[in-house]
């Protein structure tokens, strides 16, 4: 294998990110384990990041040959992080695969931004796990995306794979191993993994305030009974609440397997800190919970307020046409044309005709406000 074949590596400088597209499945009818890239369609390179460090050392760099990845003797007693942006180059993927030694189912779920969050244990000694990073498009309406991230846990190092390049969701852990601030740099890859992690689940967090807020703007406009709000916008809402259900719900289930005793590459001083994220995760879950009945009780009273509605407008023509009814009556019986017709050539049977409308119409009023009709 020419490890060396890695010149697309690094991304030219001011490179932006082309606009996604929607996009194909191509893997159907292929062997299992053939690497297919299904994702948004992108002309930027895949960058790799090695990161170096234990408690006392720190080393950072960008990786411009595959070469530089292979674990060797000068990583002893050091705790090593791959951080891979960008999985459509699915041959660099897969090369670097070989050099871990990670299976090709692994590398396929890797590649596949459909694939649901999931965790496995290969013989292999590798702990997988892959989750989505949501991101908010615009806020109004809401309108959230999901990152395809994935992790692969070994003896003292991890492989993190990003969908996107524009934008590293894992700063802030860098910055902190730079500073040497907190617990990272003195735990071994199973608390690096933790602390990736806990950035995608606090990102949860925002979602779900976002979530809320737009769910009180929704309530507010249901109650005021805006003529504005439409039935479509809770649909809206709720498709967004559904996607997110979807991608956390199985977190919880990938957590509870991680804080498993007899887990190999999970150190005991690591699992209580997964059983913070196990009780993130939770409440996060009862959050959406009560959102989908909030959104369900919202649509019940939306749709009450417009069949309300609905039935004003009915009540208030029913009253015109009771008042109409007799009114028609009367100006239908002189206007018959007939000479034997009483009062025919009365001298004021207009004006008479005129104030019995009038007199029932004023009585008709009374009595439906008597009723309390309207």
């Amino acid at each position: 294998m020419n490890t060396s074949d890695t010149t697309n590596l690094v991304p030219k400088k001011g490179e932006k990110p082309p606009k996604t597209k929607r996009y194909k499945r191509h893997n159907l009818l292929t062997s299992p384990g053939t690497l297919v890239y299904i994702g948004p369609e992108t002309e930027l390179k895949t960058r790799i990041k090695k990161i170096q460090y234990n408690e006392k050392v720190f080393s950072e760099s960008v990786v411009k040959s595959l070469i530089e990845c292979v674990p060797g003797e000068r990583s002893e007693g050091l705790i090593t992080w791959l951080n891979v942006d960008g999985i459509h180059q699915t041959s660099l993927i897969e090369k670097l695969g070989t050099l871990y030694e990670l299976h090709p189912l692994l590398l396929e779920d890797v590649v596949n931004t459909e694939h649901k969050p999931k965790i496995e244990l290969y013989d292999s000694g590798h702990l997988f796990v892959t989750l989505k990073m949501l991101h908010i498009d615009s806020e109004l309406p809401l309108s959230i995306s999901a990152e395809h991230v994935s992790f692969v846990l070994g003896h003292n190092y991890l492989i993190s794979f990003q969908e996107e390049l524009s934008d590293d969701i894992f700063t802030s852990v860098l910055a902190r191993l730079k500073a040497s601030v907190g617990k990272t740099r003195k735990n071994g890859a199973d608390y690096l993994m933790f602390a990736l992690m806990d950035v995608v689940i606090d990102n949860y967090f925002i979602i779900l305030e976002k979530l809320g807020d737009q769910l009180d703007l929704a309530e507010d406009q249901v109650i005021r009974g805006s003529k504005h709000f439409t039935l479509a916008d809770l649909y809206a809402l709720k498709r967004e609440i559904t996607l997110v259900r979807r991608f956390i719900w199985p977190v919880r289930d990938i957590i509870n397997q991680l804080i498993r005793e007899d887990n190999p590459l999970v150190s005991k001083k690591s699992v209580p800190y997964y059983r913070d994220l196990y009780d993130h995760v939770v409440q996060m879950i009862d959050t959406i919970d009560s959102y989908r009945e909030l959104l369900a009780s919202l649509a019940d009273v939306h749709l009450s307020t417009m069949s309300n509605r609905m039935n004003a407008v009915m009540k208030t023509l029913t009253i015109f046409s009771a008042i109409f009814m007799p009114l028609t009556f009367i100006v239908g019986v002189y206007g018959m044309n007939f000479d034997n017709m009483p009062e025919l050539h009365f001298h004021y049977g207009y004006f008479y005709t005129w104030a019995l409308m009038l007199l029932v119409t004023v009585g008709m009023v009374f009595y439906f406000k008597w009723r309390r009709w309207f």
